[in-house]
């Protein structure tokens, strides 16, 4: 009962593996820089990360759109 989402570049992609994909790819430290949220910033991890990025939608839209910028601009 899974509904395709063919215009949905993230459909499919759990928000572990994007948080996992940008920490390797640039550190807290530089993630903290780029997105400005006391999560990445304050004692940061992947558990706490998770936790507000779930309950922050701007927060979460913000992650989401770094990860597409990211992976796309490095083909």
């Amino acid at each position: 009962m899974s509904e395709e989402q063919p215009n949905n570049p993230l459909h499919g992609i759990k928000l572990v593996d994007i948080l996992d994909f940008l920490v390797d790819f640039y550190g807290w430290k530089r993630l903290g820089q780029l997105i400005t949220i006391n999560c990445f910033n304050s004692n940061p991890s992947i558990k706490s990360s998770l936790k507000f990025l779930r309950r922050t939608p701007w927060a979460r839209d913000k992650v989401e759109k770094l990860y597409l910028d990211t992976k796309y601009n490095m083909k």
